[in-house]
C-alpha cells in the first residue's frame, strides 16, 4: 500500500495544515495559465468583458472544464509535491478536469448562496443537495481545493474560512460512522460549533492555490469590489481510503487531523499503537 512522504512528518506546512485545515500555495500556477482559462470561462459567462452593464447576476455558475489551461494549472509539480505531502504518493488521482466555477460579479444583490457548510463527498446521487453526506475518514474527498484564476483581494467576494474548523466537523462526524451525516443535518445549527474559530479570507493573485482539509468550514460574500472573481473549487480525489487505524508513522497529515481530533472519545482509535 502507498504511504505519505517520509518528509511529511519533518515539514512545518503539515503541522500547519493539521492545526488550520489548510495550506495556501502561491504561484500554484501560472498567471498565463489563469488568463488562458479567463478567456475560456468569460465566453461561458455570456457577460462581455469589456461592458460592466452586462454582468447582471452576482454569480454564475460554470460547470467541469477538461481543456488545456485547467488541467495544467491543476497538475504543476508545485501542486503534485503538496498533493504527495498532505495526502501520499500514490493515495490521490491526477485531476483531469476543472470545475465547477462560481463566477462572482460586484453586485449589490445577495447572492443567496453564503451559508457556512462544508463540501460533502458521496451520496451525491441524490438529487436535494442537502441529503449529500460526508463520512469520518471523508469517503470520496481527499482534499477541498480553492483555484484562484483572478486577482482576489478582500472586497473580491474571498472565500472565508473558518481556520482549525476541520476539527470540530471531525468530532461531529465520528458518531456516526461509516454512514457518515447529510449535509442538512450538518447544517441544522448553522454550524455553531465553528463560530468561534478565527476567520480567514481567501485571497491571493491568480495562480493561487488554498488546499483545504475535506471538513473545512467555509463559506461564500457578496462581491464589493470591481472586477470579477474566477475561482474553482474541485475536489482532490483519493485512490484509496483514508485509514484511521493507521500507525501515526504511515498515517498522512489529513488522516492525522482527523485522528488528533477524535482522539480519547468513545469507540474510536481505542486499539491505534500511538493515538496521542
Amino acid at each position: 500500500m502507498p504511504g505519505h512522504s517520509t518528509q511529511s512528518a519533518n515539514d512545518p506546512r503539515s503541522e500547519a495544515f493539521i492545526r488550520d485545515g489548510f495550506l495556501r500555495i502561491d504561484n500554484a500556477f501560472s498567471r498565463e495559465l489563469a488568463e488562458d482559462a479567463r478567456a475560456i470561462l468569460w465566453r461561458d459567462t455570456g457577460c462581455n468583458l469589456d461592458d460592466p452593464s452586462t454582468w447582471t447576476k452576482p454569480v454564475v455558475r460554470l460547470g467541469m472544464y477538461p481543456q488545456r489551461p485547467f488541467v495544467e494549472a491543476a497538475n504543476t509539480p508545485l501542486l503534485h509535491d503538496a498533493f504527495n505531502l498532505l495526502v501520499g504518493p500514490g493515495r490521490w488521482q491526477p485531476c483531469r478536469s476543472m470545475g465547477t466555477f462560481p463566477v462572482r460579479f460586484p453586485s449589490a444583490e445577495d447572492p443567496g448562496d453564503t451559508g457556512w457548510h462544508i463540501d460533502v463527498s458521496f451520496g451525491l446521487e441524490n438529487p436535494d443537495f442537502m441529503s449529500w453526506r460526508a463520512n469520518v475518514r471523508s469517503k470520496g474527498r481527499a482534499l477541498l481545493m480553492l483555484f484562484l484564476f483572478s486577482d482576489v483581494g478582500e472586497n473580491d467576494a474571498p472565500t472565508r474560512i473558518r481556520a482549525g474548523s476541520h476539527a470540530d466537523i471531525a468530532r461531529l462526524l465520528m458518531p456516526a460512522g461509516e454512514e457518515g451525516v447529510s449535509l442538512g443535518e450538518l447544517a441544522r445549527n448553522g454550524f455553531a460549533e465553528s463560530a468561534a474559530r478565527p476567520e480567514v479570507l481567501a485571497t491571493g493573485a491568480a495562480g493561487t492555490v488554498y488546499l483545504c482539509h475535506p471538513f473545512l468550514v467555509h463559506s461564500a460574500q457578496p462581491h464589493r469590489g470591481t472586477q470579477p472573481r474566477f475561482m474553482a473549487q474541485p475536489p482532490l480525489l483519493p485512490a484509496q481510503p483514508f485509514d484511521l487505524e493507521a500507525p501515526r508513522k504511515t498515517r498522512c497529515p489529513v488522516e492525522e487531523a482527523i485522528v488528533r481530533a477524535v482522539n480519547g472519545q468513545p469507540g474510536f482509535l481505542e486499539n491505534s499503537d500511538d493515538a496521542h
